[in-house]
């Protein structure tokens, strides 16, 4: 039985579904398909419409999921979807209640219309499945766990009536024995403080690496009046936490004032980071610990998007509550849209799914065939410099011995947010100052934000603390410690606590990464490298060879290996954007805002925006808004303007860097 996974909303490439819709109105849309319960394709819509974090229907997820199976919507048996009707309907009608211009139409009827509209699709009401939120996240932890026997728990801001589940899978049974309501959501708990420190939805994990520079005992005594723990295994939150404003009155009224945006982080911050990551480790202990002595189960399987915190992941792995522990590569709601189709695949045939770990998140589209990809990378032979090395893994590892930095560009990528080795940027991991040096070149971010460690099955033990509990190390899932005697060696990776997000790379998982860390190994002697995701902070991961050149091109890496080709840019590749062709994705929105100062004096401002929430906006020179008012999509910028002036031509370069807009060879 051949089964497609969906998730996220049904916003069209164009518009949202209602105007001003919130970003976390169903995110991290995504596509998934699972044939007699195996997946064999899965990947997030943002790879592909270039909107990190998207809710719009995976329109493009879904053709690439169809194109990598070698399938047409006729061969699909059923539609999983991953909440149930009556609560995607009850939440669909209170938008239409705030948005009376918007027709009233309801979740069958929308998922049908975008697949008729975009695939001529008609696909039967019978074989639309619906799947409880909760279920879904459990049924793709627990499967892909390769366990027959587990704790299931799911831990989230919120499924439809609750925010946690505590399941007992057996086979391909779930039993949910205790449910949390959304008034305890955690998930939330955890959004409002990040919203509390200038972060918004999607930035949890940045809170997670600042918390190592805080002190938790700061604010310990406030932190411990905004929840209890309750019998067996139950919690509380205090009444105000689980709202807007959630952490403001009660620090507002201790002298806690919010950051914003942009401004620098004091240790009041970072206190207050730690002490957010010590409460919740310490009800979520309590949570599993209750469950593990009652049902006497060993083994646990974490889901739903909490389960992303990997220091929170370490810590269960420390506790030795378990003998084993998994957590899925996409636990947030991606793999929800997985989960859902194995639980349409079960309800409609009763398959018996493999007991087979997933130890391989490459389930994303390949980069293309060697002559595909070849073409591509001649076509921008006037911004880059193409050689192919006898052994490319080889000379990948001389460079990275060197000094240098490396886009690693390989295979099909990688589902979930994490690059795996497919879509990474690589160095060597021992220079403290290739974290600092990173992060200011490539990721334009916070320099107190870790980078993550990759190390050979061989070497892990000797570099790193690994604890009794067994657990996939294949998806940078836990936090572990460094070992004292090699924290210094391993300055790039070691974050402020001793602790390092732990990827070991297996040569049965990924041949040419494993050779890579193992080659570079044999030069250095330290078998360990810097492995962060390929994408600059405008952007989500790459995708495609195109994705690859402009994340390269707009970033100061030292080289780019795309499959078996080194590339570098030309030393005057600037010059070269003239012939580029500049096309407008589906939000790009220009605009002219016409004002009046007190004096009388009119005044223009011409803007560029990307039309979704949180899309970003910049204001431009009239010269080059009157450049952007000739785009077709098909001229060179040059014959839209004659030759760019150097000014116009790094306001240009700017724009193309933030993504308001792509450069590409005609």
């Amino acid at each position: 039985m051949l089964v497609l996974g969906l998730n996220g909303n049904f916003s069209p490439a164009d518009e949202d579904l209602v105007p001003g819709m919130l970003e976390f109105f169903f995110h991290d849309a995504s596509a998934s398909l699972v044939r007699d319960g195996t997946l064999i394709a899965a990947v997030e819509e943002e790879r592909l419409n270039r909107i990190k974090k998207t809710t719009k229907f995976p329109i493009n997820a879904i053709r690439s999921c169809l194109a990598t199976a070698d399938v047409s919507p006729a061969d699909i048996d059923a539609v999983g979807y991953y909440f149930r009707e009556d609560h995607m309907d009850m939440v669909l009608n209170q938008l239409y209640t705030e948005n009376p211009r918007t027709p009233t139409r309801y979740s069958r009827w929308l998922i049908k219309d975008r697949l008729r509209a975009e695939l001529g699709w008609e696909l039967p009401d019978d074989r639309l499945i619906y799947t409880p939120h909760h279920i879904a996240h459990a049924m793709s932890s627990f499967v892909r766990s390769g366990m027959r026997e587990a704790m299931v728990a799911v831990l989230d801001g919120r499924g439809e009536e609750h925010s946690g589940t505590i399941f007992l899978a057996h086979g391909e049974r779930l039993e949910s024995v205790a449910t949390y309501p959304v008034h305890k959501s955690l998930g939330m708990l955890y959004l409002s403080a990040t919203q509390l420190l200038g972060y918004k939805f999607g930035d949890e994990y940045k809170v997670m690496g600042l918390a190592p520079y805080g002190d938790p005992g700061r604010y310990r005594e406030i932190f411990d009046t905004l929840y209890s723990l309750r019998d067996k295994g139950d919690y509380e939150l205090a009444s105000s936490i689980v709202g807007p404003n959630l952490f403001g009155p009660v620090f507002f009224a201790q002298g806690f004032l919010p950051r914003r945006r942009g401004e620098s982080f004091t240790q009041q911050h970072m206190d207050f980071a730690a002490g957010l990551q010590e409460i919740v480790e310490k009800i979520v202990l309590h949570v599993l610990g209750y469950w593990a002595e009652l049902t006497g189960l060993t083994k646990l399987c974490f889901g739903g998007g909490v389960a992303h915190n990997c220091s929170l992941n370490g810590v269960i792995l420390r506790s030795g509550m378990f003998d084993e522990m998994f957590v899925h590569p996409a636990s947030h709601d991606s793999g929800a849209g997985e989960g859902a189709a194995l639980a349409a695949t079960h309800q409609l045939s009763g398959a018996v799914f493999p007991r087979v770990r997933l130890r391989t998140a490459a389930l994303g589209p390949a980069m293309g065939g060697e002559s595909e990809v070849m073409d591509k990378l001649g076509a921008w032979n006037a911004l880059i410099e193409v050689v192919r090395p006898g052994d490319i893994v080889d000379r990948a590892a001389e460079l990275l011995a060197d000094g240098a930095v490396l886009g690693w560009a390989h295979g099909r990528s990688e589902f979930g947010p994490r690059a795996l080795g497919n879509r990474s940027i690589v160095a060597d991991a021992r220079p403290k100052g290739n974290q600092t040096r990173i992060n200011a070149m490539v990721k334009k971010r916070e320099s107190f934000r870790p980078f993550a460690p990759v190390v050979t099955p061989e070497a892990a033990p000797a570099y790193f603390e690994i604890p009794a509990t067994a657990a996939n190390y294949d998806f940078m899932s836990f936090v572990v410690r460094v070992r004292d005697e090699r924290r210094a060696e391993l300055g790039a990776v070691t974050h402020i606590d001793g602790t390092a997000r732990v990827q070991i790379i297996e040569p049965a998982t990924n041949e040419r990464f494993h050779r890579l860390v193992a080659r570079f190994g044999e030069l250095t002697g330290t078998p360990v490298l810097l492995n962060t995701s390929f994408n600059n902070n405008a952007e989500p991961i790459v995708q495609s060879v195109e994705d690859v050149l402009t994340s390269f091109l707009t970033t100061e890496l030292d080289y780019v290996v795309i499959e078996d080709f080194l590339v570098r840019r030309r030393p005057n590749f600037l010059a070269a954007l003239d012939h580029l062709v500049l096309r407008f994705s589906p939000v790009t929105r220009l605009a002219k805002h016409v004002g009046f100062r007190s004096s009388g004096e009119r005044t223009v401002v011409h803007e560029i925006s990307l039309d979704y929430s949180t899309g970003p906006s910049a204001t431009v020179s009239p010269q080059l808004y009157a450049l952007l008012e000739k785009v077709d999509g098909a001229r060179p910028l040059a014959a839209l303007g004659g030759s760019l002036s150097e000014t116009l031509r790094a306001e240009l370069f700017r724009l193309w860097a933030e993504r308001f807009f792509t450069l590409t060879p005609t």
